[in-house]
């Protein structure tokens, strides 16, 4: 009896582990069930690809949604609709909410939250205290956690764990990989007078290449002392970039979209609409951290989009917050990048798929291979767009990339074998589903 499928993607050129090929990928339960040539009558849907590049689905490891708490912003619907709609099939969300997502009952609340409504796939960060340490084996293995998650230094909201020996405690407690702000919290306050009011310029003044390098290697030494394995966020540095070449065997970090592509240029044309923690540098440091992209150094790419409304970012720096939306873009920005040669797509889907499925223990994602979850990102690398604020489906609804031409655009989002965006619609209805994690499978009875 001839096998049957639900979706058949014909004549693409699919990327996965073994390379670039036109072929079809062959989808049953949501999941993939073979990639290969298929005939379209044996399938319930089929899409014609021709022309098309067929990636393993987007996963963006740090976005910040505000739900609960500041939903003026974001919430988990508006999020992920933006995540899809940027051809992103999973996102972890971060834990400074309100409340703070800290205990196995704020955890549950938003993995029930998402469930059915957000557009995605996701997990949840669960934030690391000194109130919560004995606690943190159990909360790192609860469904729907990405893992634990502390701040060094201080941000939106109120996680904070600044000293060498709260951060030993949290360590001592994790199993799996856990995820650092990492910006020393001691230097931040001694050159707080170096903020100018009303001067945005100055904020990478006061948060400055150095309290970045020396929280990092901070954090370094007690991964070693405590026998941990970390996660350092959104490299800023090419200092860090270079520390970390000699650390890998316990640190693997994350570069952002808006580090390699900005430069400290951007807070003369959008002020405080690239205000961000750690700041947006010289491009000197952008460079860095492009070197560490080339050597392999930063193993993968995250938004962090933490949105803010446009009347919160007009305040006058510095009570301006720090933030911008990011996980619409990421898929574009990166892809245009890719066009003019500074990233092969191949390392792209490294560091957006497999990367983040071999740092997290992430279960049947982040490969088209038989057998995995039919996530894919499907994108032509040909199509020229420009970016505008009208397209951000993000409650707040502007990006610092307004009216930036890109080469490469997500065309479709398909989320366990379910389209959910095809050619800038929503076409699904929301299914999301927590991510597993093979450190965290959920006991058989």
């Amino acid at each position: 009896m001839p096998e049957t499928f639900d979706l058949l993607i014909r004549n693409a050129t699919v990327v996965n582990q073994d390379g670039a090929a036109v072929r079809d990928v062959a989808v049953r339960d949501g999941k993939i069930a073979g990639i290969g040539s298929f005939d379209p009558a044996s399938a319930g849907e089929t899409i014609d690809a021709t022309g098309l590049h067929v990636l393993p689905g987007v996963i963006d490891t740090q976005v910040h949604f505000r739900e609960p708490g500041a939903t003026h912003k974001e919430d988990l619907e508006s999020g992920s609709r933006a995540a899809v709609m940027g051809g992103v099939t999973a996102v972890f969300e971060m834990p400074n909410t309100s409340p703070l997502t800290t205990t196995a009952e704020t955890l549950a609340a938003k993995v029930a939250a998402g469930t059915d409504r957000m557009h995605c796939d996701f997990a949840f960060w669960v934030g690391g205290t000194r109130g919560n340490v004995a606690d943190i084996p159990e909360l790192e293995r609860l469904p729907g956690a990405a893992g634990i998650k502390v701040f060094m230094g201080s941000s939106t909201g109120d996680l904070l764990v600044e000293d060498d020996d709260g951060v030993a405690a949290i360590l001592s407690a994790t199993r799996r990989r856990a995820a650092f702000h990492s910006e020393d919290e001691f230097r931040l306050r001694a050159r707080k007078g170096e903020q100018v009011v009303g001067d945005p310029a100055s904020h990478p003044v006061w948060r400055d290449a150095e309290a970045a390098l020396l929280c990092t290697q901070r954090l370094v030494r007690i991964a070693r002392a405590t026998g941990a394995r970390i996660h350092v966020l959104h490299i800023s540095t090419a200092d860090e970039i270079e520390f970390l070449k000699a650390h890998k065997d316990v640190a693997s970090c994350e570069v952002t979209p808006h580090h390699l592509t900005l430069t400290d240029e951007a807070y003369h044309r959008l002020g405080t609409l690239v205000q961000m923690n750690p700041p947006v540098r010289s491009a000197a440091h952008r460079d860095g951290i492009w070197a560490g992209v080339a050597q392999g150094i930063a193993d993968i790419l995250g938004s962090d989009h933490a949105p803010h409304t446009l009347e919160e970012k007009a305040k006058p720096y510095p009570a301006s917050p720090s933030g911008m939306t990011g996980v619409q873009t990421l898929v574009p920005v990166m892809l245009d990048h890719v066009a003019a040669g500074r990233l092969s797509l191949a390392r792209f889907v490294d560091m957006t798929s497999a990367g983040p499925a071999r740092l997290f223990g992430i279960a049947g994602k982040g490969r088209i291979a038989a057998g995995y979850d039919a996530d894919f990102t499907v994108v032509d690398l040909k199509r020229r767009e420009t970016i505008t604020n009208g397209w951000i489906a993000s409650k707040a609804g502007w990006t610092p990339y307004d009216g930036v031409a890109v080469t490469g655009w997500p065309v479709g989002t398909i989320v366990r074998g379910r389209k959910v965006m095809w050619e800038g619609e929503l076409v699904g209805p929301s299914s999301g589903r927590p991510v597993l994690f093979g450190e965290a499978l959920p006991r058989r009875a």
